[in-house]
């Protein structure tokens, strides 16, 4: 098994890319969140593999971090979910994004990436909800927020903020509000920024 390569980055064709160890290229698919992170093409670069021995091909997975390849491999573990739906998911979301919407279990968040319908999402949540706990990410802090926090979450999703918006806006918010007070306060410092 390849578990690290380290070379000369040669090709950038999102999701694919091709690096240069020993002579040989290798043709590597990487989750776009660890695309975005990859140096100039013709510098160095170093990612952790996860190799797939199918009898037709031999497919060869990056990943930047650790917590992303782990995520990958419980990824894969689930019944019909292969590489290219795991890839999807690692590119539409963080693995500390993954990790709370496993915790909330908001399968919501999972629907939003392409290629992922209701059914493979709460499969998804069922499957994953013992084994992405908030150690899985190696000392990211997951901010697991409580059944208002969430509600007001979800209250301005549907009003069509985005994940980052909600989220800070929600971060701010005091302890001991109701649903309503949440989402009105949370509207207040949205309009401020």
């Amino acid at each position: 098994m390849i578990g690290r390569l380290a070379g000369m980055l040669l090709e950038k064709n999102p999701p694919q890319i091709v690096v240069e160890a020993g002579g040989v290229g290798y043709e590597i698919e990487v989750p776009m969140s660890t695309f975005y992170n990859l140096p100039a093409s013709g510098e160095r670069v170093t990612l952790l593999t996860h190799l797939i021995v199918r009898e037709e091909a031999h497919l060869l997975y990056g990943f930047g971090t650790e917590a992303e390849r782990r995520a990958f491999r419980q990824l894969l573990k689930i019944s019909g979910v292969g590489a290219r739906i795991a890839l999807a998911v690692l590119s539409g979301m963080s693995v500390a994004e993954l990790v709370e919407a496993v915790a909330m279990q908001e399968s919501g968040r999972l629907v939003r990436v392409p290629g992922i319908g209701k059914k493979t999402a709460e499969r998804l949540l069922l499957e994953l909800k013992d084994k992405l706990g908030a150690d899985f990410v190696g000392g990211v802090a997951i901010s697991r927020q409580k059944p208002v926090a969430s509600d007001v979450m979800r209250a301005l999703l549907a009003l069509g903020y985005s994940d980052k918006e909600a989220q800070l806006a929600v971060k701010h918010l005091p302890e001991g509000l109701s649903v309503s007070d949440g989402i009105r306060q949370a509207l207040k410092s949205l309009a401020k920024s």
